[in-house]
């Protein structure tokens, strides 16, 4: 059989970043184009044929709504077009775990579709982005990777884009998944998957669709400490479709949020401002809120968002069966 063929879909971040020669900071994200990539690694052309396109050119922290559902629409386009095998997105690592989890949720899709980026730019002294780009184009053409969730590949490591998050500012390691394992694992040219994933239900046999989107519901993270001030999420929820709130330990809070928690109409879902953990039913400090199990806050906001979408009435006992499920 001829070589499988990848599309990688190019957004800007760190992989596509450069600066002063040896230094892995201080660097102008979004610099390099598709095709600069690509030449960066001429060993892919051997692991399939390459196609690319330029979607964006931006640092992950500029990404709208507008961009995010650009590109899940045309992932849910190359899902169509027989010719591609694969897709592979270089993303900025700063918002990949939401995007991706986004795209794990909306995305009709079945071939691999696996996200990477880089901590250094391309100009540092051991730039981690071709190596990335390299063991993504090998997973994205690997015959187990059909029907995955959408994948991060990063540092040897392939994970599940709903429990991978960012750990660190500088670590090429900083992917990890919340005491939850990971996908598998790349070494040299073998791609090794020791898991199916945590969740069946996602990408094509999700619930949730895009088509015909323009404009995503409007979400915000509340986060709370010791005497916040609870006009913070007297705003939030006044100005938002529905409020995430980063609770202290097992998604806690002061009387003063718990009073106005249960006087709200909005959806309220807690989470935690902790690295790891569950929010159990029992521990929830208003009846008139929803558990995230353990899914951190940006993750969460990013589940409350779609579950909203065409249904901003959503009842919370049926956000708390999306959070459940998703």
């Amino acid at each position: 059989m001829g070589k499988k063929t990848v599309m990688i879909l190019a957004t800007g971040g760190t992989i596509a970043g450069s600066g002063k020669a040896g230094r892995g900071v201080g660097y102008k994200v979004a610099t390099l184009t598709a095709e600069s990539l690509i030449e960066s690694v001429p060993q892919i052309q051997d692991l399939a044929n390459i196609k690319a396109e330029q979607l964006f050119n931006l640092g992950s922290d500029n990404i709208t709504q507008d961009e995010l559902l650009q590109l899940a629409n045309r992932v849910n386009e190359l899902e169509k077009d027989d010719s591609i095998d694969g897709i592979v997105i270089t993303h900025g690592t700063d918002t990949m775990e939401e995007n991706s989890y986004f795209l794990n949720l909306v995305c009709d899709v079945r071939k691999p579709v696996v996200f990477t980026g880089s901590m250094r730019p391309a100009t540092a002294i051991s730039a981690d982005g071709p190596l990335n780009l390299y063991q993504s184009i090998l997973v994205a053409t690997h015959d187990d990777a059909v029907d995955k969730p959408v994948m991060c590949v990063m540092s040897d490591t392939i994970l599940d884009s709903r429990t991978f998050f960012k750990t660190s500012t500088f670590s090429v390691e900083t992917m990890k998944s919340a005491g939850l394992g990971h996908l598998g694992i790349i070494r040299d040219q073998e791609v090794i998957f020791t898991s199916k994933g945590d969740k069946s239900i996602h990408t094509s046999k999700s619930e949730f669709r895009i088509d015909g989107v323009k404009k995503l519901p409007k979400v915000s993270v509340v986060y709370f400490h010791i005497d916040a001030d609870v006009k913070n999420l007297e705003f939030a929820l006044e100005n938002s479709d529905g409020v995430v709130v980063a609770g202290a330990g097992e998604g806690s809070f002061s009387r003063f949020w718990r009073e106005v928690i249960d006087n709200t109409k909005k959806p309220v879902v807690i989470s935690s401002r902790t690295a790891s953990g569950t929010i159990s039913e029992e521990s929830l400090l208003s009846k008139n809120s929803i558990a995230t199990q353990f899914l951190n806050p940006q993750k969460a906001a990013v589940l409350l968002r779609v579950a909203l979408i065409n249904n901003l009435k959503r009842s919370n006992e049926d956000i708390d069966r999306i959070f459940r499920t998703y």
